[in-house]
């Protein structure tokens, strides 16, 4: 096994650590310190969107700003600000991209909801919805790290992400079930089995992100975290994770609530 393979554990783990520390104390927070986080962090995936596939990469700052802006003030504001995050502005992100421009808008437009989904988790459920979400997509990611370049093996899709392995895909999905397992409590059964499907989602998220960097011919979508790229290589299976639970709270009648997670 090439050393090479590991060249960037070091970075990772001390960029990771201190990421997790200021998430985590946004987390237990909560309020606007947690709204902060998360409209900096999304604010930050659109400026990166905007870096990677504008004509016009002065534009990426105002846009960034236009989301930090939506998503801190616009939770349980009304549809006005919904408008905003999934239509207006990921509309003029695709308007100035290069090429690929529904690829573009709909990648704004999930930003956008990510950080609207990430707020009705956290202020409306509760924290234990919020940190499931979280274990879920780290564990996936940190199974699937470890167990593609320890096992390797066939590679998942090629085309899109050639580092991703059967091994490493596989993995994700055992350590997401075990997530919803701790965290099922008497709803054990179906929340394995749904935690295993926001794990996939995570998965064709970090996919589909892949996939769009190839479009436009980069490794990374920024330098920001060292060991990472940027922070849409580093939330790219959050995004997906949250549009998934965003749409199951909108289509099953009780919505999340069907699991009873964190009640008695």
């Amino acid at each position: 096994m090439s050393a090479s393979n590991w060249s960037d554990l070091g970075p990772r783990i001390i960029s990771g650590l201190v990421l997790a520390g200021v998430g985590l104390v946004s987390v237990m927070f909560g309020g606007m310190v947690f709204s902060l986080f998360v409209a900096v962090c999304c604010g930050l995936m659109i400026w990166e969107l905007g870096q990677l596939s504008s004509r016009y990469g002065i534009l990426a700052y105002p846009l960034a700003a236009l989301a930090m802006f939506g998503i801190f003030f616009g939770f349980g504001k009304g549809w006005l600000f919904y408008i905003l995050l999934i239509g207006i502005l990921p509309a003029i992100t695709a308007v100035v991209a290069t090429k690929q421009h529904w690829r573009v808008f709909a990648f704004a437009a999930m930003i956008g909801t990510t950080g609207l989904v990430l707020q009705l988790l956290r202020i409306e459920l509760g924290l234990a919805w919020l940190l499931w979400l979280v274990l879920v997509v780290v564990a996936t990611d940190i199974a699937g790290y470890f167990a593609g370049r320890l096992i390797g093996g066939p590679k998942f899709w090629p085309s899109l992400s050639p580092k991703k392995t059967w091994s490493g895909t596989v993995a994700g999905w055992i350590a997401s079930g075990f997530v919803g397992f701790l965290f099922g409590a008497a709803f054990a059964g179906p929340f394995i089995l749904f935690s295993i499907a926001v794990s996939v989602a995570s998965q064709m998220g970090d996919i589909a992100e892949s996939a769009l960097k190839r479009r436009f011919e980069v490794k990374d979508s920024s330098n920001l975290i060292p060991g990472h790229g940027g922070f849409l290589d580093r939330f790219d299976g959050m995004i997906a994770a949250a549009l998934v639970i965003g749409v199951v709270s909108l289509v099953l009648p009780d919505g999340l609530m069907i699991f009873r997670l964190g009640e008695e």
